[in-house]
């Protein structure tokens, strides 16, 4: 089976597949000061209660935007599995998407996994939008090349800066508001940050649909609150919330492919 780690700043979404199918699919909040002793019992914990042997885990994968727990990753993977991990860098993504338009050493590996599952899930040309503590957008055109992104503030974050910028303003939830013009603060609230990011998606996709020249496109939400806020735009076709996992996972095996390795090439021979 393969373990699949996507590291963002708010979230850790983690997945074992095997056997053609997701076996269990974790989010779990991001720490960035954990130890690779944590983070094994993290996983130990994970794996116990759903009855996985660590045995039965043959290679694993990551993505991370977090340079330190890059690092604790793997050297918890190294005590827990022995096991060297796969990167989604553009080098081991190389084949599968063209990334060759953008700056060297300037695409973060989550946006490389989300173009990667995307291309391989939904065919091209297709547009990505990621709902995490960014809203991250990638559009891929008709012959699998990476055309460019964009990245803006997450809907939480959004909420976030705005209340602890003005004392009296309470969060509120993210449910589509009933009505445009808000009467109380909290609906007022809800109608600026839920439909501002509903329009803003909405708008930058149309513009990218126009940039690009296909007309519409399939558009993929995925993310932390890509189920919450992808019903909500008109411009999303579907949804998928394991987008950056299976992502990880065509890139693993992609590297697996291209360098005519197995799995066990992987084990690492010291202890």
């Amino acid at each position: 089976m393969l373990l699949a780690i996507d590291v963002g700043n708010t979230q850790t979404a983690i997945g074992v597949h095997g056997n053609g199918e997701w076996k269990h699919v974790w989010r779990t909040r991001t720490s960035t000061n954990e130890t690779y002793d944590e983070l094994h019992a993290k996983l130990l914990a994970l794996f116990t209660t759903a009855g996985i042997q660590t045995s039965k885990i043959h290679g694993v994968a990551l993505s991370s935007v977090v340079p330190f727990l890059t690092d604790t990753w793997k050297i918890a993977v190294h005590h827990m599995f022995h096991l060297e991990l796969i990167e989604s860098t553009r080098n081991n993504a190389e084949g599968l998407v063209n990334f060759s338009a953008y700056a060297p050493g300037d695409l973060g590996e989550d946006r490389i996994a989300d173009c990667v599952g995307a291309h391989k899930l939904y065919g091209d040309p297709v547009i990505v939008v990621d709902f995490g503590t960014a809203t991250n957008m990638e559009a891929i055109d008709a012959i699998g090349h990476f055309r460019g992104g964009v990245i803006a503030p997450g809907v939480r974050t959004s909420m976030n800066a705005l209340v602890h910028g003005a004392a009296l303003l309470p969060e509120v939830g993210l449910e589509r508001p009933p009505v445009v013009l808000g009467l109380s603060t909290q609906t007022a609230m809800q109608v600026g940050i839920v439909y501002g990011e509903i329009e803003r998606v909405d708008g930058i996709v149309r513009r990218i649909w126009k940039q690009l020249g296909y007309g519409k496109t399939r558009v993929v939400a995925t993310g932390g609150l890509g189920n919450a806020m992808g019903p909500m735009c008109e411009t999303v076709t579907d949804i998928n919330n394991k987008l950056t996992l299976q992502g990880l996972r065509f890139i693993y095996d992609h590297v697996l492919f291209k360098t005519h390795t197995t799995p066990e090439d992987y084990i690492l021979k010291t202890s």
